[in-house]
């Protein structure tokens, strides 16, 4: 039997703004531009015949046809989501981490994580800043500097304030199981290798 689908980043795209009622919270969920969500959306309407959104002024709002739509795909998000998690296969989530430039990655002890979380599959992009985490090239970043930017999760390791190291990640995913399983990763460091001077696995973390 041979299904016919819409293309799944369109689906994905739909889901998550008829979720949030938003496109551009969608688009820090799925690390794209709010336009990109908007095409996305416009393209499935238009594949599937049928308006999934009235666009008002400043609110989106979904139709009859989205109403009905909405529980099943995301039901059927679900669906696959929890058969991958049962199968545990070695690197079923990926995580790609964003290093500034002046980074040492031996700190992070990378080798080390991966034979811990054998699930990840971790890879590094270094240098990366903000901007490869807004377009999603990246899905959390070490970033140096202030850790205030709307929209994004910002850790700080370690006490201190001023410039330091941060952990920054969108709010839509920063909770996610592979971005929280590193968070606490960096939590765990040794005091010499943490992004913050602090005792062995005494890492505080400060929340902007």
């Amino acid at each position: 039997m041979t299904y016919i689908l819409p293309p799944l980043n369109a689906l994905r795209a739909f889901e998550a703004a008829a979720r949030h009622l938003s496109f551009k919270l969608a688009a820090h969920e799925l690390h794209v531009t709010p336009a990109a969500v908007g095409q996305q959306v416009k393209s499935l309407e238009a594949r599937l015949g049928v308006r999934l959104f009235d666009r008002l002024h400043k609110q989106l709002v979904l139709t009859e046809a989205g109403q009905a739509y909405l529980p099943q795909i995301s039901d059927g998000f679900r669906r696959i989501a929890s058969a991958t998690a049962k199968l545990k296969p070695v690197g079923a989530a990926l995580l790609q981490l964003g290093v500034h430039g002046n980074f040492d990655l031996r700190r992070l002890e990378l080798a080390e994580f991966r034979s811990c979380h054998e699930e990840i599959g971790l890879r590094v992009l270094q240098p990366a800043g903000l901007a490869e985490l807004t377009e999603g090239k990246i899905d959390v970043l070490i970033a140096r500097g202030l850790g205030h930017h709307p929209g994004y999760r910002c850790d700080r390791v370690g006490d201190g304030s001023g410039l330091g190291d941060w952990l920054i990640a969108p709010a839509g995913t920063a909770d996610c199981p592979e971005v929280a399983s590193f968070r606490d990763w960096l939590r765990g460091l040794p005091a010499e290798n943490s992004l913050a001077p602090h005792r062995r696995r005494v890492v505080g973390i400060v929340r902007s």
